[in-house]
């Protein structure tokens, strides 16, 4: 359960006072340890296991024992194996009353309401330590493949696409229907994915989910079930699922175990049905800093100067996905403070952040990026955060921004930070108002990093260095490291990612070149001049690091 609910809930019934409350919650962030070890720390509590008794007073709901107890498989069989793990939730009764469920997250009223749906059955919230409840589930239901198998088994009689409206929706919330897209979520979810596409083919249906940048596949479905398994996805979002012919998009907002998990869907139209991809949108993964980005100390100190100036402009460059908005919002985390008023226009509004005014632009009501910069600066903002420079207005007027007293940051999408500036200029900026306004320009990368489970070292052939820019008889004595393939990793060799950064600060030398409207080519090799270390540069440090691959770097520099 979340520390942040428990330490209110002891507010909220005078166990303890705001003051304590304060120094718990900081306690908690600096020691890593949950509410209920730091609160039997404080002596509020004699053991961990006392905040339950408080949390069952507060809900009205019974404290059951679960240590010595293992539920009858009659009772496990009331709830699917993919449902407990998808909503932490554990039968621990059946009675007159309905079916007693323990949550590893109780305080969200949300999951009862859907088990309750999905079950087709009342369900009665009981309490037990949020622990042992993960530690039974994990202990009574199988491994996720066993729970696919059950799933598809009842699924066996086919769907027809030509269902009315009515008909396709009850057989999208039909109780196996739910039990498979739930399974495949949390699976995808539990992966720490990115991305979920779920699309049809003549033959086949391919539900494939990306994690670290690479793409992998589940073990499909059957492809008649195409036609409800996309409808589930498109009720979940609210979207029409009788309308098949033009694209969508809708949100889904899920809770997994005690987090929230926000889901941005599309669907697009294709020949053999329609492709749905889902963007996972963590929450409890933006809880980023600046300093947990492992960025290069000069960066880090550049980018944490450059933020705190009154006016300019900072850009971030590079690919979609390539992590360009997580450092933005982890800048805007370290300047959200009392005294600044921050503003976002995004497209959409990927993250909530307390503090911060954030508009999703909406083209098809006009609500474009030039409208909302317009009328940002007539809301007295300090920092302004464009979601993407597009087009030669939103330029401009971020332009002016910076020149009448605000700091802009924004994403650009060109290969290399030099190539921003040529960007702008080909926009209808003037190279002059570039050069007065532009403070710097940060190009990124993900790439993946080896897992430190099976990593080893290796000799790379001569040819696979010569693409890297790399004769052998520079090496000396470094070492290159790759990943064997694990369990751990899923026999990728990777696991995580990390960043690769190339900083052009736009200095007086610089700026005479752009008022000059010098080509990137020029631009790039003063910058180099003046320090710059390029994308394929930061790569090698991480090779040589034992961080990454040559293959990761050669694939994204």
């Amino acid at each position: 359960m979340d520390s942040n609910q428990i330490v209110e809930l002891f507010v909220s019934r005078g166990l303890i006072d705001r003051s304590l409350a304060q120094d718990i919650l900081h306690e908690v962030d600096n020691s890593g340890k949950e509410a209920a070890e730091i609160l039997a720390d404080f002596q509020v509590i004699n053991h961990r296991d006392d905040v339950w008794p408080v949390v069952a007073s507060e809900l009205g709901a019974p404290l059951v024992e679960l240590r010595n107890w293992t539920p009858p498989e009659q009772l496990l069989a009331l709830v699917p194996a993919g449902m407990a793990r998808l909503h932490g939730a554990l039968p621990v009764a059946f009675d007159a009353e309905g079916l007693h469920i323990a949550l590893v997250d109780p305080m969200n009223p949300q999951t009862i309401e859907d088990l309750r749906f999905a079950l087709g059955r009342e369900v009665v919230l009981a309490i037990a330590p949020d622990y042992l409840v993960e530690q039974k589930i994990n202990e009574c239901y199988g491994g996720e493949g066993k729970a696919m198998e059950d799933i598809l088994q009842q699924l066996e009689t086919g769907v027809n696409a030509n269902l009315s409206a009515a008909e396709l929706e009850a057989e999208a919330n039909s109780a196996p229907i739910i039990r498979y897209v739930d399974l495949v979520l949390f699976q995808a979810i539990k992966e720490r994915a990115s991305d979920i596409h779920f699309e049809p083919f003549e033959k086949e249906f391919k539900i494939r989910y990306r994690v670290d940048g690479a793409l992998y596949e589940m073990a499909p479905p059957p492809v008649h079930l195409s036609v409800a398994i996309i409808s589930r996805v498109k009720v979940m979002s609210n979207m029409n699922i009788a309308e098949r012919r033009v694209p969508q998009d809708g949100r889904i907002v899920k809770q997994v175990g005690d987090r929230q998990v926000d889901m941005r869907v599309s669907t697009l139209p294709t020949q053999y049905g329609e492709s749905v991809v889902l963007r996972v949108l963590d929450r409890s993964s933006v809880n980023l800093s600046l300093e947990n980005l492992h960025l290069p100390d000069a960066i880090y100190e550049y980018i944490c100067d450059t933020i705190e100036k009154p006016n300019g402009i900072f850009i971030v460059t590079g690919p979609t996905g390539a992590g360009k908005t997580t450092t933005l919002y982890a800048a805007l985390a370290r300047i959200n403070t009392i005294d600044s008023k921050l503003l976002t226009a995004e497209d959409p509004v990927e993250y909530d952040i307390d503090g911060i005014v954030q508009i999703p632009v909406n083209e098809s009501i006009g609500l474009t990026f030039p409208r909302v910069l317009r009328a940002f600066l007539r809301q007295d903002p300090d920092r302004i955060m464009v979601g993407e420079m597009r087009d030669m207005d939103t330029a401009q007027i971020a332009i002016q921004a910076s020149l009448t007293g605000h700091l802009v940051l924004s994403t650009l999408h060109t290969n290399d930070a030099p190539g921003a500036v040529t960007r702008l200029v080909d926009m209808g900026c003037e190279p002059f108002l570039v050069a007065a306004s532009l403070e710097g320009v940060l190009a990124q990368r993900l790439v993946r990093t080896i897992c430190k489970s099976c990593k080893a070292s290796y000799e790379p052939n001569e040819s696979i260095l010569m693409q890297l820019g790399v004769a052998v008889h520079e090496l000396g004595d470094k070492d290159f490291f790759t990943g064997r393939g694990c369990e751990i990793c899923g026999n990728s060799g990777y696991k995580g990612r990390k960043g690769l950064y190339e900083l052009l600060d736009i200095t007086d030398p610089l700026r005479e070149l752009i008022t000059d409207r010098a080509p990137t080519v020029v631009l790039k090799q003063k910058a180099m001049e003046l320090g710059m270390h390029t994308l394929r540069e930061d790569g090698l440090r991480n090779i040589y690091l034992g961080h990454t691959t040559i293959e990761e770097v050669l694939k994204y520099t």
